[in-house]
C-alpha cells in the first residue's frame, strides 16, 4: 500500500556538519511538498540523522527506532523511518535487516532522499550508501530562510586516518567544494537572513581550490555586504597555514575563536593516535596564532583512556591544559569503534580509570573556561542576538569569543548589539547595552 508522507521531522545527532546536513535534508523534503513538524511522534516520516563517533551509537539508533514504533504516528504500521548519516553509512545493510526501516541513506547520498522516500512509500525499503565523485550539493535546493547564524559546509571527508576515528570510512576522502559555489551559497545565506556564517568541514582548514586556501575563501566572504561574522570548524593542526594565521590578524569579520583539537598531551599517545603533531609543535603553533591575534579564544578536543595511556601520560595532558588555558573544550572517554586500528590495540584502559581521568580533566577545563569568562568582565563587545531568553524581555546571543550572553532590552533576533559584560558565570555572561550604560 502506498503511504506517501505529508509531514516530516528530522532529528540530528553529533557534530555541526550533521546539523547542516539535517537542515539541507529538511529543505529537500519541503521542496518536495512535505511539511515540517517539531513533533516526531506526529510525523508521517522521521529522519534520524546519525553520528557514529561515540560508542553505542548504533544501539541508540535502534532504541530511537523502537520508541518511534511504539509512540510515533500510528496507521499503516507507524511512521516511515529513514536512517541517515554516519551510522547509516557504516551499518546500512544491517539496519535494513534488523530494524526493517524504510530508508537508509549515507551522508554523501542524502540529496537522493526524496526519491528514496517515494520508492519506499511504494513498498520497497531503499538503501543508498554510495560515495559518488559528483557533488551532492548541486542537487540541493536554494537556501531561502535561515537564522542569524548559519552553517555552510565547504569540505568533507578526512585523509588523516587517526587510529580511533571512523570518519574516513563513513565520510570518505577529503573533498573540497568549489570556491564559486561556496561564495554563491554564502550570499544566498546572507540574503536569507544570516549575519554570521560558520564554515564546516571534517578538516575545514584543509579546504583548497586550485591555488586558493581557506584564508583566501575567508577574505572573499568578508567582502559580502551584511555578513558581519565568519567562523570555521573543525581544524587540524597540520593544516593551520601561515595564510590562515594572518587572516586572523587582518580580517575584521573573522571572529577571534579557534577550535583546534589536540586530543592528548603525550607524544607517545599522539603517535599511537596517528595525530601527526607533537605536544611542542602544537604549543608552538598556538604561540604563532596568539602573536597574530592576542585576544583569540582557544578551544580543543581531548580523549582520555586511549589504549596504553598511563597515569604519567595522562598527567602530560593535564599539564598541556594548564599551559594553554582553553576558553572552551570538549573531552571524551576513548570509545573503540569497530574497524579502526585502535579498537584492536593492546592496553585497553579500564572504564573506572577512564571515568576518573575524565572527571579530573573536566575539572581543569571548567576551571579555565570560568577564568576566561571572568577575564571578559567589563569588556565591551558586539553580541549577535540569536533567540529569546527564558525570562521576559531577555535575549540570548553570542560574543565574538562564542560565549553565550544574556541581554535584557528592546532587541530583535539578528541584531548586533554593542554591550558591556556586566557579569561572568562559568557557562554564560550577562551583558548591558553599552549605549544604555553610557546614558
Amino acid at each position: 500500500m502506498t503511504r506517501t508522507p505529508k509531514t516530516f521531522h528530522v532529528k540530528s545527532f553529533g557534530c555541526q556538519m550533521n546539523v547542516y546536513d539535517g537542515e539541507r535534508m529538511a529543505e529537500l523534503m519541503a521542496a518536495d511538498g512535505m511539511v515540517a513538524t517539531d513533533d516526531a511522534n506526529a510525523a508521517d516520516l522521521v529522519v534520524l540523522n546519525t553520528c557514529h563517533i561515540r560508542e553505542k551509537a548504533t544501539e541508540k539508533v535502534y532504541s530511537d527506532i523502537g520508541r518511534l514504533r511504539k509512540y510515533g504516528k500510528q496507521g499503516d504500521g507507524g511512521p516511515m523511518i529513514a536512517v541517515a548519516g554516519c551510522v547509516a553509512q557504516a551499518e546500512g545493510d544491517e539496519i535494513i535487516r534488523r530494524a526493517k526501516v524504510d530508508v537508509v541513506v549515507g551522508p554523501q547520498a542524502y540529496h537522493n532522499l526524496p526519491r528514496l522516500v517515494a520508492d519506499a512509500a511504494a513498498g520497497t525499503p531503499t538503501l543508498d550508501t554510495d560515495m559518488p565523485l559528483a557533488s551532492k550539493f548541486g542537487a540541493l535546493p536554494a537556501r531561502r530562510k535561515v537564522g542569524p547564524s548559519a552553517f555552510l559546509t565547504v569540505q568533507e571527508g578526512c585523509d588523516k586516518f587517526c587510529t580511533y576515528c571512523v570518519v574516513p570510512y563513513t565520510r570518505g576522502a577529503e573533498v573540497s567544494r568549489p570556491f564559486a559555489a561556496i561564495v554563491d551559497e554564502a550570499k544566498a545565506l546572507v540574503d536569507a537572513g544570516a549575519r554570521e556564517i560558520t564554515l564546516l568541514g571534517q578538516n575545514v582548514n584543509a579546504w583548497t581550490d586550485g591555488e586558493r586556501g581557506l584564508h583566501d575563501l575567508i577574505r572573499a566572504l568578508d567582502r559580502i555586504p551584511a555578513l558581519a561574522r565568519i567562523r570555521y570548524t573543525t581544524s587540524h593542526p597540520n593544516d593551520m597555514t601561515q595564510g590562515l594565521i594572518d587572516a586572523h590578524r587582518d580580517v575584521e569579520g573573522l571572529m577571534p575563536f579557534l577550535h583546534l583539537p589536540v586530543q592528548a598531551g603525550s607524544d607517545r599517545v599522539l603517535r599511537a593516535m596517528n595525530r601527526s603533531h607533537t605536544r611542542d609543535s602544537y604549543l608552538t603553533l598556538l604561540d604563532r596564532i596568539r602573536a597574530a591575534r592576542p585576544d583569540i579564544a582557544l578551544s580543543g578536543d581531548f580523549i582520555v583512556g586511549f589504549p596504553g595511556e598511563t597515569e604519567a601520560e595522562f598527567a602530560e595532558t593535564l599539564r598541556l591544559v594548564d599551559a594553554v588555558g582553553y576558553a572552551q573544550a570538549f573531552s571524551f572517554k576513548y570509545s573503540p569503534r569497530p574497524g579502526t586500528p585502535a579498537a584492536d590495540m593492546d592496553g585497553q584502559v579500564a572504564a573506572a580509570v577512564m571515568d576518573d581521568r575524565l572527571q579530573r580533566l573536566q575539572t581543569a577545563l571548567n576551571r579555565d573556561q570560568h577564568a576566561f569568562n571572568a577575564a571578559t568582565l567589563g569588556r565591551r563587545c558586539d553580541v549577535l542576538i540569536e533567540r529569546r531568553g527564558k525570562l521576559p524581555g531577555q535575549w540570548l546571543g553570542k560574543s565574538p569569543w562564542l560565549q553565550s550572553v544574556h541581554i535584557v532590552g528592546d532587541h530583535a533576533i539578528g541584531d548586533l548589539i554593542d554591550v558591556a559584560i556586566a557579569e561572568a558565570g562559568p557557562n554564560s555572561l550577562r551583558g548591558t547595552p553599552a549605549i544604555a550604560q553610557a546614558a
